[in-house]
């Protein structure tokens, strides 16, 4: 599901803050400074700063609704490109990688040769990424086209934030920002159901096609209007940690989802599970030793971080998979056309927008452990609910249940979400946040490589694939994404009592 934004704040200063959370720049950047603002262009003027802040927000716009809208498509791209429904994670996976791989460089990018030219390389890289994907005739040349399109998509957002950050004077940061946060609520909010319209008037290509205009228009108001900035002072890049980081996170994904969809050996998916693990040990030791890592291990030191950022790690394994699983479901099981597939995915928003205050309310009066123990198994449970899915299910009652779905599965974003970047400080908000987006993205990925992993084997069990025997395929994977979700309770179960008294004292969101 898409990342969901905290609640609001009471005070400017803390919901500048909120705002910057809810951005989330995936990559570390560094702040504006006397040396960096010395180093860009004359003060740009009016009407050149409200284009930039334009710019900035379809950017956004488009890195997040690209993000949901191909998962009603999915079917659609199957039968076109001679492939099977329930194979076709890889399409996802290779968009949500790739943008958990080029998160830690992209700011140092913006860094060194600047934001204007870094912001329009991005644009440029995610429309010919998104060109070629409509051009796309195999399941190879698509993934690999939507690798070229993750490349561009994630940098739109943390550079373009870097952008206005160092533009706009410190007074202008709260409504500069809010503006380019609400194209990113938007986005995920209308994915699903334009994907299924789009594929259902036309094709599956279209999804892709009308990124080609607005990355054209982007490249061109980005080389006139977009101020150029850069640091001088930028550090020396971490290249052996971020190899680390790129081959444990690559590895793993491949090890999950190489023998259901690739045909890898058994043998060679245990040696790319143990490469995974050293890699990301190893990343560990070097950090410790690195003066200038790309994210510090000082980090685990805050209680609520470490452990809302590992719970986030497994609770969004499940939230990942369910915006795949639930489209897949009601098109290939149950029948719906694309667009009715992306209609029943409303409920799931409309309801998650809803639930915001609540949550708030719940973690005032009842600390954030026990909120977010409680729910995630509800979350667990609603995921596990759709195993009683039948072609005969009233349809109200389907809607129900995606609305209460969508309602807990919120409640679980903002609460997580808060949790973890509450006790950061300024000190470490970049390198944090920058972490935390990237854990996003990876869950993001790891979650529809599992749902994938497990559809295959259920069908596989099955034999022949109709749309009546693999209904029980999708049954047995929400039980099992379910348990994965319940399970990751025990993690949040370790928030010491601390923070649940610190939680009855102030509102989470003024935190964040």
């Amino acid at each position: 599901m898409p990342r969901q934004p905290p609640e609001r704040a009471s005070a400017p200063a803390s919901l500048q803050w909120r705002l910057s959370a809810l951005l989330a720049a995936p990559a570390p950047m560094s702040e504006p400074s006397t040396m960096s603002r010395a180093s860009s262009n004359p003060t740009p003027s009016p009407r050149s700063l409200s284009v930039m802040l334009w710019l900035v927000a379809t950017g956004f716009f488009m890195q997040t609704l690209d993000s949901t809208i191909v998962n009603t498509a999915l079917p659609a791209m199957a039968t076109s490109l001679g492939e099977l429904p329930l194979r076709m994670q890889s399409v996802v996976i290779a968009y949500s990688l790739t943008m958990a791989v080029m998160i830690p460089v992209s700011g140092w990018l913006a860094d060194k040769l600047g934001t204007r030219r870094v912001f329009m390389g991005a644009i440029f890289v995610f429309t010919v990424g998104s060109l070629l994907c409509a051009s796309a005739r195999t399941l190879d040349q698509l993934v690999l086209s939507r690798v070229a399109q993750g490349v561009g998509g994630a940098m739109l957002l943390p550079v373009g934030r870097l952008a206005v950050l160092r533009t706009f004077p410190a007074e202008r940061y709260l409504p500069a920002l809010s503006f380019v946060a609400i194209p990113g609520l938007i986005g995920p909010l209308i994915g699903p159901t334009l994907g299924g319209w789009l594929v259902q008037i036309a094709s599956w290509h279209w999804i892709f096609l009308i990124n080609v205009p607005v990355g054209v228009a982007g490249c061109l108001f980005t080389f006139i209007f977009m101020p150029d900035s850069r640091n001088p002072n930028t550090a020396k890049f971490d290249l052996p940690g971020y190899l680390l980081l790129v081959t444990g996170m690559v590895t793993i994904s491949f090890a999950l989802d190489g023998h259901s969809e690739l045909g890898i050996p058994q043998a060679v998916v245990l040696v790319l599970l143990v490469v995974s693990l050293a890699a990301f040990v190893a990343y560990g030791l070097h950090a410790q030793r690195s003066p200038t890592p790309i994210f510090s291990l000082e980090l685990f030191k805050i209680h609520t971080f470490s452990v809302g950022l590992l719970g986030n790690l497994f609770a969004r394994i499940g939230s990942g998979a369910m915006p795949y699983l639930i489209p897949l479901l009601l098109q290939v099981a149950l029948g719906y056309t694309p667009f009715e597939a992306g209609l029943m995915m409303l409920p799931v928003a409309a309801a998650g927008m809803g639930s915001k205050r609540l949550v708030t309310h719940l973690i005032t009066r009842v600390g954030y452990r026990r909120v977010l123990v409680v729910n995630t198994v509800l979350v667990g449970l609603m995921m596990a609910s759709f195993a009683l899915s039948t072609p005969g299910e009233p349809l109200w009652l389907r809607i129900v249940q995606l609305a209460v779905f969508g309602g807990v599965n919120s409640m679980q974003f903002t609460a997580m979400n808060t949790l973890t970047l509450k006790d950061l400080g300024m000190g470490g908000a970049s390198s944090g946040n920058s972490l935390f987006s990237l854990v996003q993205m990876l869950s993001m990925s790891l979650g529809v490589t599992v749902a994938g992993a497990m559809l295959t084997a259920f069908t596989g069990l099955i034999g022949h694939m109709t749309a009546s025997n693999v209904i029980p395929a999708f049954h047995a994977t929400f039980v099992c994404v379910g348990i994965i979700t319940a399970a990751s309770s025990w993690i949040f179960a370790q928030l010491s009592d601390d923070v649940r008294r610190a939680a009855k004292k102030t509102d989470p969101s003024e935190r964040t």
